[in-house]
């Protein structure tokens, strides 16, 4: 199988999280990313730690697969000369800069394109390009404060979601619109600018707790495990463990019921508006028979009748879990100075291949400056 976009070369000058991560979403579908990194530093990412392995940083080894690193000083002439040649050769760049910084460098998006007319140019920022807070610097737990996610997580007082989930967004919806902007390029011959930000994708997935106040104009609350519009549906104790349960329907609902003793035309909960009105009595009920049997006796009572349930979690179990290695969700890689190491792998598959993402073989996340001499050879090349 061709690598999808292995015509495609990306420029990625991008540190973190957001920025990187959708480089690397491009890299997984086979584009050749070239980051291009500080001189000695590199990526903040590569700092931020414990842990460390071998000196190498896991957070930057999440999100820089699929690459090769070089190293310019963009404020030098040599470095701008390098950035020049790249950007001519390129069909993607992406920044994700303070606004005002790219221009400042000398490679404002109109130079940019003077240089390159079919770029792709993906800018991600923390709050925007413009209005009155366009120039903020942006990181993650400030966005997700800001754009009101940690306003309706936890169960009590605000909580951030437990992944980096405003810059992981950012990326993904930047490599949407990059490769959107891509197939408009292949019929106009002209590149574009994408621009997103943290705030931006955070508000992008406010789904129904958006137009909870958009159309209904209520604000929505904090519910913790459970789902703030549908009942039951959320996290249940048993006699040794919590499990999930969700009953989507009223027909899942006249299903369920009897499983846990209740009466599925009980007035308090015959339907789902008014088991979400008494969610505390029913959540109660449900808990009082789940108390009588372990947490698998349960899964497998409700999985005999069809009712969606599951198991919480923890990172070891879900990597050992046979269906997660079924889905070819764990990738090997060879690492220059780890040697042959495991990462968490696309989550994309294509046709039969038993692999995730759409390369044959995956690229470990380089070490700093590792392709300084081959890339360069290949810009001079020509």
């Amino acid at each position: 199988m061709q690598n999808l976009l292995s015509d495609v070369v990306v420029v990625d000058l991008t540190r973190a999280l957001a920025g990187p991560h959708a480089a690397m979403m491009l890299g997984d579908l086979g584009a050749r990313v070239i980051k291009v990194e500080v001189p000695e530093r590199g990526d903040d990412s590569r700092g931020w730690g414990p842990p460390f392995v071998e000196g190498e940083s896991t957070y930057y080894l999440s999100a820089n697969r699929n690459k090769e690193s070089v190293t310019a000083d963009l404020k030098s002439d040599q470095g701008k000369d390098f950035l020049t040649k790249l950007v001519r050769k390129a069909d993607v760049l992406i920044e994700n800069f303070r606004p005002g910084v790219l221009d400042r460098l000398g490679f404002s998006t109109g130079q940019l394109h003077e240089l390159n007319p079919g770029l792709v140019i993906l800018s991600i920022t923390g709050f925007g390009h413009d209005g009155p807070d366009g120039g903020r610097a942006g990181y993650d737990q400030i966005a997700q404060g800001e754009g009101g996610l940690m306003s309706i997580t936890g169960a009590v007082e605000p909580t951030k979601v437990g992944v980096p989930i405003a810059d992981l967004l950012a990326g993904m919806y930047g490599a949407y619109g990059a490769l959107a902007a891509l197939h408009e390029r292949s019929i106009t011959g002209k590149g574009r600018v994408v621009r997103t930000s943290l705030l931006a994708s955070t508000i992008g997935v406010h789904a129904f707790h958006g137009t909870k106040w958009t159309v209904a104009h209520e604000l929505p609350e904090r519910v913790g495990n459970h789902h703030a519009q549908i009942a039951p549906y959320g996290m249940y104790r048993t006699a040794d463990d919590s499990i999930q349960v969700a009953v989507g329907s009223e027909g899942q609902w006249r299903t369920f019921a009897p499983i846990v003793g209740l009466d599925p035309e009980d007035e308090r909960f015959a339907v789902n508006a008014q088991r979400v009105a008494h969610r505390d009595q029913l959540t109660a009920a449900i808990e009082a028979a789940f108390a009588a049997e372990s947490a698998d006796v349960w899964l497998e009572r409700l999985a005999d009748k069809g009712i969606p349930a599951g198991k919480v979690r923890d990172f070891q179990q879900v990597y050992k879990w046979e269906q997660t290695l079924s889905q070819g969700l764990l990738i090997d890689v060879d690492h220059p100075t780890l040697g042959r190491i495991q990462l968490p792998g696309p989550p994309l598959r294509f046709d039969d291949q038993p692999y995730a993402g759409a390369r044959e073989t995956n690229l470990p996340p380089p070490r700093l400056g590792e392709h300084n001499e081959s890339v360069r050879a290949w810009l001079d090349a020509e």
